[in-house]
């Protein structure tokens, strides 16, 4: 139920309007990240549970200026119900949130939202239970050119007494504005922040994850980031851990009210969200190329272990970057609860003086090697500024497991995921260390078998035959070779053209194993071929000459000396048009078809054309002559105006190609002349000319 009407609007935000019209308004852009965390106590007399919860902010005390670090104090929390059970639904998103009272809350009448509207209910405004200073994360004596740090972890702590409902709770904190030199989101300086905790619906209880380090206050630049968010948690809830979207609140628009707008914009008491988002508050906006999954450049690029919460990376980009973890709580299969923490990741060019680094080789986050051939793993050391060096190659229970060689080898007993850690000059002033992940699941053998004829245009059937220690196998990429690829476990496809192709498959099963064969497919070259169109006079024979395979078949058989040759000889005693199609067979299978045209005419003649263009389009290149009913030419000759000879011939299937000495000839009219024998030996001669056309 919601405890005060609307109709109060008015007269609440005048009250309030009264009371804080001295103020002046305080942006918050020291607040580099926050975060919720909370823990069941137990339930009151009267069967209410009872929850400590606790947001904590961290402020950067160097450049934060004072009045905006005092003005965090007090910090206003609001409590609402949420229309939908989180632990046991899939959706998150409430509808119509109701505030539920407790002993600890004060009036929310006297108070209006972000945009100096009144919204009913209640709120607390809550004084910081601790402060306390956030380590450097390093020694000074082992970074040269050591930038200035100072960061401050203020939390605020209340106990609620929550009546038992069957929706749970959201608690919000809400502060604007975020630091203005932020590189990954739109206008950060007008951005501003929202934390909220969930509370599950009863009968069930929960206590938050909590994470176990502090966030780093400076990162590196061109330095690998190996740095543990993991989280634990006291229900032995399962953790996975994911990057996710920082969310924004609050603005400058104040269309309930005029005047001291300013003041709830920075700190203002944190309104219900609004229905029907499929989340609590909106995302803030990313920058182009930029998004919650992908949060700042590196090479490595920056990665979040699903399972251990360990960020690792090469960032490669200086500036201040918005990254936020969600760190889910499993339980029975369902999610219980999510705790995010937003910071601002700072890379600066600072140069550690020892840096221990073990490359990766594997696209599995913070991992050197899946190895899937073998147990043996040779390791690479790309540390800098050491002398000496410590492995431990993580066999649980084994001590011998070790070696101070700069790339030392080691053979592994059995499969499994194994910790590597490297502890660069042990002992000294300034140690480095990383850790990477090495995965050893042998055997795993890419491969595949090709089915169906390998012919132009026919179907090709590919099936998977990858061997795998460790099933299933989850994953095919397929390249036929011809620019199209597939990954369906066992797909099908069909080439255009003859020639051999390069097919590779890259699989990989459920240990990350991942192999990649390629084979070599052989279509054959099949194109099956009657014979240019032909004219031909009446009463002469034509001989077929059909190509492309081995066997063949005419129809129709009219006319024709034999239908199942390649060469029959077809006998015209008539004038007319006569179409054949001719059924080829290869040897390897393939088969197809092709047409000619017979054109029978009365008497013999020849052809010429007036005009050529020799563009290379293979259109109209060549000139020459088409003869129906000769025996054979003498010769074919052209001339230029000059009357050069610029080709001659003496085949009816050869021509000029616009070309003279090896150059190309002008535009222009030319001269022809044939000399000819006709089928009865009678010598014969014709002349004109043709346009060159360019």
């Amino acid at each position: 139920m919601k405890l005060f009407p609307r109709y109060l609007w008015g007269l609440r935000v005048a009250l309030l309007f009264l009371l804080l019209v001295a103020s002046s308004p305080v942006i918050a852009s020291h607040i580099v990240g926050g975060e919720f965390s909370y823990s069941y106590l137990g339930e009151d007399s009267v069967g209410n549970s009872i929850y400590s919860v606790s947001v904590s902010i961290y402020e950067d005390c160097l450049h934060g200026a004072l009045s905006a670090i005092e003005d965090d104090d007090p910090a206003y929390l609001t409590v609402f119900e949420n229309n939908n059970d989180v632990y046991g639904g899939s959706s998150r998103s409430p509808g119509d949130p109701v505030l539920k009272p407790n002993n600890t809350y004060v009036s929310y009448d006297n108070a209006i939202d972000q945009f100096g509207c009144y919204n009913g209910g209640f709120y607390d405004s809550l004084f910081h239970t601790s402060a306390e200073s956030v380590p450097t994360g390093f020694s000074n004596k082992c970074v040269s050119n050591v930038p200035a740090t100072c960061l401050t972890k203020k939390t605020f702590t209340n106990v609620y007494h929550l009546p038992h409902n069957p929706d749970g709770y959201i608690i919000t904190y809400q502060r604007c504005c975020r630091n203005a030199e932020i590189n990954n989101i739109m206008d950060p300086g007008n951005t501003g922040s929202t934390f909220y905790a969930t509370i599950p619906a009863w009968p069930v209880v929960n206590n938050s994850a909590v994470f176990k380090n502090y966030p780093p206050q400076i990162i590196c630049l061109d330095n690998p980031l190996n740095y543990d968010h993991g989280a634990t948690d006291a229900d032995s809830d399962s953790l996975s851990y994911e990057f996710c979207a920082s969310l924004n609140c609050c603005g400058w628009a104040n269309p309930c009210t005029t005047g001291n707008d300013e003041i709830f914009a920075s700190k203002p008491v944190p309104p219900p969200p609004d229905e029907p988002r499929p989340v609590y508050y909106d995302s803030v906006q990313y920058q182009g190329g930029y998004t919650p999954g992908n949060p700042m450049p590196g090479f490595p690029p920056m990665a979040i272990d699903p399972t251990t919460g360990i960020i690792t990376g090469t960032p490669n980009q200086e500036g201040r970057y918005l990254v936020t973890v969600c760190c889910n709580e499993w339980r029975h299969g369902l999610i219980v609860n999510t705790i995010k923490r937003e910071f601002q990741f700072v890379v600066a060019p600072c140069t550690k003086v020892v840096v221990a680094d073990i490359p990766q080789y594997s696209t599995d986050p913070n991992t050197y090697i899946v190895d899937c051939s073998g147990f043996n793993v040779n390791f690479v050391n790309i540390s800098t500024g050491g002398f000496s060096y410590s492995w431990n190659f993580g066999v649980p229970g084994l001590t011998g497991d070790t070696s101070d060689a700069f790339e030392p080898s080691f053979t592994y007993p059995d499969t499994g995921t194994y910790k590597v850690n490297l502890v660069v000059n042990p002992g000294s002033t300034c140690p480095d260390s990383i850790m990477r992940l090495v995965k050893i699941y042998p055997y795993f053998l890419a491969n595949y078998a090709d089915s169906g004829l390998a012919c132009p245009g026919d179907t090709i059937s590919f099936t998977d035959k990858t061997t795998s220690a460790f099933k299933p196998i989850t994953y095919w990429k397929w390249n036929f070779g011809d620019g199209d690829s597939s990954f369906a476990e066992n797909p099908t496809h069909s080439y255009k053209y003859p020639g051999t192709y390069n097919v590779t498959l890259i699989s990989e099963n459920v240990k990350d194993c991942m192999d990649t064969i390629l084979k070599q497919l052989l279509i054959q070259s099949f194109k099956p071929f009657a014979g240019n169109d032909t004219i031909i006079v009446k009463g002469s024979a034509m001989q077929f000459d059909a190509t492309g395979g081995t066997q063949y078949a005419w129809s129709p058989s009219d006319n024709l000396s034999n239908p199942s040759i390649s060469d029959p000889v077809g006998d015209f005693p008539d004038t007319g048009t006569f179409d054949y199609v001719v059924e080829v067979a290869s040897s390897f299978g393939c088969t197809g078809s092709d047409t000619i045209e017979v054109r029978v005419v009365n008497q013999a003649e020849f052809f010429v054309p007036d005009a050529f263009t020799p563009n290379g389009d293979g259109k109209n290149d060549v000139f020459k002559p088409i003869a129906v009913g000769y025996k054979s030419i003498n010769y074919f000759c052209v001339f230029n105006r000059y009357g050069q000879r610029v080709y001659t011939g003496n085949s009816f299937d050869e021509g000029w190609d616009g070309t003279f000495n090896g150059e190309r000839a002008d535009m222009g009219v030319y001269f022809w002349e044939i000399s000819f024998v006709d089928r009865y030996g009678k010598q014969g001669f014709l002349k004109g000319d043709v346009t060159l056309i360019r």
